[in-house]
């Protein structure tokens, strides 16, 4: 009789303890996520030794560990938003600034001719603008934009499919942040991605800096590429504590396979347009490879709907014209804004489709924006 109720008080117990036991589990996270749709987490990297200088932190997380060279992105804004700012003494003038209200629609666009030239001379008289479908009532503003601060992200597929060319890759950016980011001027941060997404430099406007970032990444295993797009835009892109307009752009270096991702193509895309940033990409595919042109797509619709353009070199060497011809694409911008017919502040996305008068030109822009939310 003891046996039988010890056995009893036994049971007991362990039936009391089930549910706890399960809710703890329920409860445990495997990533340590934004609060954001499919969010990304990046992978630690210990912060670099350096003499004479103070070493440059490298994130751990989400959040940066030094503020002035980074941002840390909060709830998505709406694309509208005042910019009207005091400009610094050690900027240009408010030359360089679009003033917008919250009716308003800020948008960068390029024109290139039909051998792919750009064209830089072009006036608000040689564009019609529509926004959902209807004319604009009145285009606000307009100018071109050669010279604004740039603040770009440069993302490098580190995985296994690009091991072949990742050197040269690595050695063509180098190249190009040398040629493009001014000191004190413009900034920029290098994001690596495979399995895990890892920044090996922070905002700087530093061309050694970048060059070390850029040197120390190595080929790894899967690739998380829409989680990169995703993190970028958000965390480091979404506002970047700048008092003055910027150029926000990302160049992006991959084959366009994404096998490990828990963001999709669209809502990376999505998240590059709240952020207003141009994505740019460079596919590392090459003739004869079997899928080369599923992915090609992939990579050419991300660049069309932020308003960027595909790349698509047929040689390695191919790869440093891309970057050539990026940097003349940042520098040989448009710029307007103008008030939609029928605008509501119901956060709804809207298409935009700017037309150049004149046959034979193409105007390379973002295809919509979201309204703002009430």
């Amino acid at each position: 009789m003891q046996w039988f109720q010890r056995t009893y008080l036994v049971l007991i117990t362990a039936s009391l303890c089930l549910p706890f036991f399960a809710q703890s589990a329920e409860t445990q996270s495997t990533d340590d996520l934004p609060s954001a749709p499919s969010a990304v987490a990046i992978k630690p990297k210990p912060a670099p030794v350096k003499a004479p200088e103070p070493p440059q932190p490298a994130p751990a997380d989400i959040q940066p560990a030094n503020q002035n060279e980074s941002n840390t992105a909060a709830a998505a804004p709406a694309p509208s938003v005042d910019t009207n700012a005091t400009q610094p003494d050690n900027e240009p003038s408010d030359s360089n600034q679009i003033k917008v209200n919250v009716n308003e629609i800020p948008v960068v666009f390029t024109v290139t001719d039909k051998h792919n030239h750009y064209v830089k001379d072009l006036d608000q008289k040689d564009f019609k603008v529509i926004d959902d479908g209807r004319p604009v009532e009145e285009i606000r503003y307009f100018r071109r934009e050669t010279d604004l601060p740039l603040r770009v992200g440069l993302l490098i597929d580190s995985s296994a499919s690009v091991r072949g060319r990742f050197k040269f890759e690595q050695e063509s950016a180098i190249e190009f942040m040398n040629q493009t980011i001014r000191p004190r001027y413009d900034r920029a941060f290098v994001l690596g991605f495979d399995a895990s997404l890892e920044i090996t430099q922070e905002f700087t406007d530093k061309a050694e800096l970048l060059s070390k970032g850029i040197r120390s990444l190595r080929p790894g295993n899967s690739t998380r590429l829409y989680d990169a797009i995703y993190y970028a835009c958000r965390e480091r892109l979404m506002d970047t504590n700048d008092t003055d307009s910027v150029r926000k752009a990302i160049v992006l270096i991959t084959d366009g396979e994404d096998n490990s991702s828990r963001t999709t193509r669209e809502e990376a895309i999505d998240m590059a347009l709240r952020a207003n940033v141009i994505v740019y990409t460079i596919s590392t595919n090459f003739p004869g490879y079997a899928e080369s042109g599923k992915y090609d797509k992939i990579l050419q619709r991300i660049a069309d709907a932020t308003g960027g353009r595909w790349f698509e070199p047929f040689e390695v060497t191919d790869v440093a014209n891309a970057f050539a011809q990026i940097q003349t694409d940042l520098r040989s911008q448009y710029a307007l804004a103008y008030r939609p017919a029928d605008f509501r502040h119901d956060g709804r996305y809207r298409t935009i489709e700017i037309l150049a008068e004149h046959k034979g030109l193409k105007v390379h822009s973002r295809h919509g924006y979201y309204a703002p939310a009430e």
